[in-house]
């Protein structure tokens, strides 16, 4: 899996906004990956994954309310989005991701395609 720069189609407006690229974790192990994006203030609703053909995309709005009349001082977040695209290997099964969001943090499971599997191979006495 591989991080990947996208060029935006013409009439996608959402992808040429600026966005923040959430800091990611990537494990592998046998069966597959886990990928752990960090997209504090997004809510389940404003959560967007997208898998197509070889493309991983995760897209996120912040929504952090600010009581009525109130503007902050100081703000450090100034883009309210978050936006990453991977480039997925073929040994991925991306047919089968599994995602769950906890406390802003996004955990997506991709196993590894059968045909990747590590698998033990029978040895039959003649």
């Amino acid at each position: 899996m591989t991080d990947k720069t996208e060029v935006s189609k013409p009439g996608e407006t959402a992808r040429n906004e600026a966005t923040l690229l959430p800091p990611v974790d990537v494990i592998e192990d046998a069966n597959g990956i886990t990928l752990y994006a960090d997209l504090p203030g997004v809510p389940k609703d404003k959560l967007s994954l997208q898998v197509e053909a070889d493309t991983l995309t995760i897209e996120g709005e912040v929504a952090l309310a600010l009581p009525a009349g109130m503007e902050p001082s100081h703000a450090e977040v100034a883009l309210p989005r978050y936006r990453r695209v991977f480039t997925l290997s073929k040994e991925l099964d991306s047919g089968k991701v599994e995602a769950e969001m906890n406390q802003g943090v996004l955990k997506l499971r991709i196993p590894k395609a059968e045909h990747a599997q590590p698998r033990k191979i029978e040895v039959k006495v003649a």
